[in-house]
């Protein structure tokens, strides 16, 4: 370790004491008007800057041949050739055009350097902050469902947790980001998808398969990084929404949001607050909720300051409290329902970034963590007498605390010569701790898990030519639930046909520590008791091989704009993870994590996009897959074995269409659709099941409908929007829920909402 960080610094050291070599400056503007904010940086280099708010710039660079190329959201792209002498003072302006650059927008999360999406070797797929506005979505996880290979479900009837498929892999094998740090906690993958409010978010990167291990344990399946709204210009919003749910429960919500930019525009802050207030909603008339209640509140702040022209630090922090009960629909306390979950999340996470910006290099020191603090119930009063006294005189309720911390360095160099090419080399290392304390006494239960992490990782972003890139890189980790330190390499070639065409071929593999999980960490209620899962003695980390291929097509012209990405991904897993059922104790159903002989996930994915004039916006994904074990494992005792994964249908996809006639006018309409999937039923007396049996679920499909209108109030500098619309317009929803206190809440699936009616006003700055 010490040698990599004494390579680091003298790097650092010399790369300070080269001379300055020329400065180049000018402004962004559009149809004479300035384009503030916009970003301004060398082609394939690891350097820019932001321009400010008249949308002028300054940048330092070395002598010799460059592409700068100026960007904005909302803006075609536009690239220029230099060739820089030493000492050179050039200006240079860029005139921009509007238009579509979503498809070649910057992202960071394919390579963990800044690249346009058509340039990654790997595929990024993004969510901006329109897009979650016009899908109606309430929080992090409604959004995630607009995403090809992507799936959010609903895991229980009575909390309603919610976890990520991707590429047919449950939620554990997917590594959430926020600004790039993994500080989503095991217990945090619970109930967090829920808790990030969407005007917290600027946009969110997705990135498929385990060409993402150089994130670390748990990439296998994928990353998703959600980065926190950043402030670009002074401005402000209010909004509120009123949700009627299917008539049997409301919804209320509150978001706003404010920016504030200095005169000198090298410092910033951006202001987020959010309150939700949800009603318990009972589906089948029993008395017991299908929708827990809810009461939300968020706040935070994204702030940034430029010392010079050449760094930056970028700070945020973001404090959540969550009141969450399910159950039984009683006005008394949660030990006094007949069955209910009841928990309360007070939540505080943060990040602070530091990066320092050279002649052909940049070093960024980071840091992110997390504090969860959580008091919980989750109990069902028994039907004997003696029993039902011994819960009274110790109800189950428990505690959970749990911190992560994240740190690490970073260091990009650009070399302009290598190979006949161009390079970028990425190396750096990070900490992470993560430490869960979840307890319930009365039930014995008990997870003190610790787990520590020292990664360290290198890779190089080889431009062989302006056609051909080739990314290659490794990263090791030493777990301490692990004897032996893991290498896990990927390779990654993208070839450049024309502007239309890239063609992309993907390696990785990853592993997954023989810890406890999301699922892993829920409580469950089955058959009048509840369900726990352990750990095994003899458990071991799970590895995986992962094969991605994919083709994308684009083809612009001045009113229209259409393409497709066609990819196909396989994923071998070695001693694939799986719970076997051990059988009831005197609490209920036990089930333990064991190390099965392995599993493969494989498929194909579709995307189709049309654009035409910024009037009509269409956006579809689908995915066909296979998830199975090697060999078939047993899930229920006394039921045949199954290869197939539960609750992964082999089928799914989604649309997204946007109108928008005139500026102030905007509809849009979303589709999401489930196909088949096996599920597992226990019986529980007085709930209508009988026997434990497999299940086949139904296909789903929602229709979700949003229109608004906006007006302009320049007197006051202010724009009103008003909008409406329903969500899953046929109420497509499960029917067959179980009943009374004694249900499985495991058995629900489909979509995680019926019909719901909305209607809401925004109030923002012009």
């Amino acid at each position: 370790m010490k040698p990599i960080l004494h390579a680091l610094y003298f790097m650092t050291a010399v790369i300070i004491a080269q001379d300055t070599k020329a400065v180049i400056s000018g402004a962004v503007s559009s149809e004479g008007q300035p384009v503030p904010f916009a970003n301004i940086y060398i082609k394939n280099g690891t350097i820019g800057t932001s321009a400010n708010a008249d949308g002028n710039y300054q940048l330092t660079v070395s002598a010799g041949k460059i592409k700068l190329v100026a960007q904005s959201q909302g803006f075609k792209s536009q690239t220029k050739a230099l060739d820089l002498t030493d000492g050179a003072e050039q200006i240079i302006n860029f005139n921009l055009a509007e238009g579509n650059e979503a498809l070649d927008e910057v992202v960071i999360t394919g390579t963990r350097t800044e690249k346009r999406r058509t340039d990654s070797p790997v595929i990024v797929n993004l969510i901006d902050s329109e897009t979650l506005e016009q899908v109606m979505a309430t929080d992090l996880s409604e959004g995630l469902r607009f995403q090809p290979g992507l799936r959010v479900e609903v895991d229980c009837q009575t909390c309603n947790y919610t976890q990520i498929r991707m590429n047919g892999l449950q939620g554990g094998y997917s590594q959430i980001l926020i600004n790039g740090r993994p500080i989503f906690s095991p217990l945090t993958g619970l109930y967090g998808l829920e808790q990030i409010p969407v005007n917290m978010i600027e946009r969110i990167e997705v990135v498929r398969g385990g060409v993402s291990a150089l994130y670390g344990s748990s990439a296998i399946g994928g990353t998703v990084n959600v980065l926190t709204k950043i402030p670009k210009k002074n401005g402000y919003s209010l909004s509120y929404t009123y949700q009627d749910i299917d008539g049997g429960a409301e919804q209320n919500l509150i978001n706003g949001n404010a920016t504030v930019i200095n005169e000198a525009a090298n410092a910033g802050v951006n202001f987020f607050v959010s309150n939700r207030r949800r009603t318990a909603y009972d589906a089948n008339g029993d008395n017991f909720s299908e929708l827990p209640q809810l009461k939300d509140n968020s706040f935070g702040v994204n702030a940034f300051f430029l010392p010079n022209e050449n760094s930056k630090l970028e700070a945020s922090v973001s404090i959540m409290n969550e009141y969450r009960y399910g159950g039984e629909i009683v006005d008394k306390p949660a030990f006094l329902a007949n069955q209910s979950e009841e928990r309360t999340h007070n939540v505080l996470m943060g990040s602070l970034d530091y990066q320092l910006n050279f002649d052909t290099s940049s070093l960024i020191l980071y840091y992110g963590g997390q504090r969860t603090d959580r008091d919980h119930y989750t109990g069902i009063i028994p039907d004997n007498d003696i029993e039902k006294q011994a819960f009274f005189a110790n109800p189950p309720y428990g505690i959970s605390e749990v911190t992560t911390h994240q740190g690490g360095t970073q260091y990009n160099r650009r070399f302009h010569e290598f190979l006949g090419g161009t390079t970028v080399l990425t190396g750096g290392a990070e900490y992470i701790y993560d430490d869960v304390y979840d307890e319930i006494e009365s039930y014995r239960y008990l997870i003190d898990q610790t787990t520590k992490n020292l990664g360290v990782f290198l890779q190089n972003d080889w431009e062989v030519s302006p056609e051909l890139n080739f990314l290659s890189g490794f990263r090791v980790d030493k777990h301490n639930l692990v004897d032996h330190a893991i290498f896990s390499p990927r390779l990654s070639l993208l070839y450049k046909m024309k502007e239309t065409t890239q063609l992309r071929l993907g390696w990785g593999t990853g592993f997954r520590a023989p810890q406890a999980f999301d699922t892993d960490l829920h409580i469950a209620f089955a058959g009048g008791g509840v369900s726990r899962i352990s750990l095994a003695d003899d458990l071991i980390e799970e590895r995986s091989n992962s094969y991605t291929a994919s083709i994308n097509y684009d083809q612009a012209s001045e009113h229209f704009i259409a393409g497709f990405t066609l990819e196909g991904f396989y994923t071998h897993l070695n001693d694939a993870f799986f719970q076997f059922p051990l059988g009831e104790d005197e609490f209920g159903e036990r089930f333990e994590k064991r190390n099965g002989s392995g599993a493969t996930v494989k498929g194909i994915t579709l995307e189709a996009r049309a654009n035409f004039d910024y009037i009509l916006e269409l956006e579809a994904g689908f995915t066909l897959q296979s998830s199975q074990f090697d060999d078939a494992v047993e899930n229920i005792e006394g039921l045949p074995t199954k290869r197939d994964f539960l609750r992964t249908p082999n089928d799914y996809g989604y649309a997204t269409l946007t109108y928008t006639p005139v500026e102030k006018l905007t509809a849009s309409a979303n589709l999401i659709y489930t196909g088949k999937m096996d599920i597992i039923h226990f019986a529980g007396e007085g709930t209508g099941q009988t026997v434990d049996e497999y299940d086949v679920t139904p296909t789903f499909t929602e229709l979700s409908l949003r229109a608004g209108y906006t007006f302009d109030l320049p007197k006051i500098n202010m724009g009103l929007e008003l909008f409406g619309g329903v969500k899953n317009v046929t109420n497509s929803y499960q029917d067959d829920f179980d009943t009374g206190k004694n249900r499985d809440s495991n058995y629900v699936y489909g979509p995680a909402a019926p019909r719901t009616v909305f209607v809401g006003l925004k109030i923002s700055s012009l």
